[in-house]
């Protein structure tokens, strides 16, 4: 038996829920953590007819990509489509879950797929997530160092990169003396104690401070542990929004955007006129990523491909990059997929659809 809590478990390791941004709402929308797992259904938003067809195939758990509460609800009288799509939801005993900025912000995840339907190699972040990373600098006897260095790296500390495990150390002289009630590991309570111990310094991120401090309480021998946490001006590399690559071969123009087209799936892309004969260096962003222009121009791509670009906004390309509307929804299409390999490979004992329903809103004539 699978509970819910067991898929959402799953898909918040590839995109913890500390990585959202402020004004969104990734999570449990409806639903009991508890429940037992019948099917899932994937898809990009949630609607009253998404639900009809998660009844209609026995799923009780939809896993989405937008969330379907967006803005806090005052009342659930079914006056508009998102309360009507909760009701019935409701009414069916039916969980909904989103991973929606989270999900944009990871290697891995909304970003990444984009990144691969179109072949980019030598792919980064392109505006990597500030003030996210925390250093942890804590002194651990010597025979102690190895096993409080492997708990603090199965808690998630010491990564960088592509790098595990990593760890700074450094031997020195501690002091102390134990007094009133205490109860030293090394020592006697009255008497002035040293012993020689390792400054260990690792770097974690923020969300995993609670995880990795009961990692260190746990296997540090001391009754008081000497521990210092800083929070860093280091940019998270492995986090944040829009990514950027390069196509193998640079192509004219009017080539790659039929490739996009191509590859994404397109009849029409929106894009400027002007700007680099030749494309090489792509920029992208699931969504509306408007607010990525200035981080593409910077670090000099050729194209930036997102969507819900206004009309204003074409002209701040001035010449230097294209820009490629695509569209919002056929941006962020492929998300499904995400979600469907995901839980596909880690359960098997229920069954995982994609939805049917195309929940785009726009249409083009």
């Amino acid at each position: 038996m699978t509970k819910i809590k067991e898929v959402i478990t799953i898909l918040e390791n590839l995109a913890p829920l500390a990585w959202q941004e402020s004004y969104d709402n990734a999570g449990l929308q409806t639903g009991n953590l508890n429940d037992e797992v019948k099917g899932v259904l994937i898809t990009l938003d949630c609607t009253p007819e998404v639900i009809e067809e998660a009844i209609l195939h026995d799923c009780n758990l939809i896993m989405a990509h937008h969330p379907v509460i967006f803005k806090p609800l005052k009342r659930l009288t079914g006056s508009n489509m998102v309360e009507q799509t909760i009701i019935k939801a409701i009414q069916h005993n039916i969980a909904i879950y989103a991973s929606h900025t989270n999900l944009d912000s990871v290697i891995g995840g909304v970003n990444s797929k984009i990144a691969h339907k179109l072949g980019l190699e030598n792919i980064t972040i392109l505006s990597p997530k500030q003030d996210a990373l925390l250093k942890l600098v804590t002194f651990v006897p010597q025979e102690n160092t190895e096993a409080v260095l492997q708990a603090l790296h199965q808690a998630g500390a010491g990564q960088i990169g592509d790098y595990k495990n990593c760890s700074f150390q450094l031997s020195g002289e501690g002091r102390f003396l134990p007094t009133g009630s205490a109860n030293p590991t090394i020592g006697q309570v009255g008497k002035p104690e040293k012993i020689i111990e390792d400054r260990l310094e690792v770097i974690l991120p923020a969300h995993l401070q609670n995880r990795v401090l009961e990692a260190l309480f746990k296997t540090h021998p001391y009754e008081e542990v000497a521990y210092d946490l800083y929070a860093l001006k280091n940019a998270n590399q492995e986090v944040g929004a829009g990514m950027i690559g390069e196509i193998p071969i640079a192509l004219a123009y009017p080539d790659f955007l039929e490739e996009l087209k191509q590859n994404m799936g397109l009849t029409t892309v929106k894009h400027t006129v002007h700007g680099p004969g030749m494309i090489k260096r792509v920029a992208i962003c699931g969504g509306a990523g408007s607010f990525l222009l200035n981080d593409a121009r910077r670090q000099l791509a050729d194209v930036f491909i997102t969507g819900d670009m206004k009309y204003h906004e074409f002209f701040q390309a001035e010449g230097h990059l294209h820009i490629c509307d695509i569209g919002h929804y056929e941006s962020e299409v492929f998300t499904k997929e995400i979600f469907y390999d995901l839980i596909s490979e880690n359960f098997s004992n229920f069954a995982v659809l994609l939805s049917k329903i195309n929940t785009n809103p726009v249409r083009y004539s």
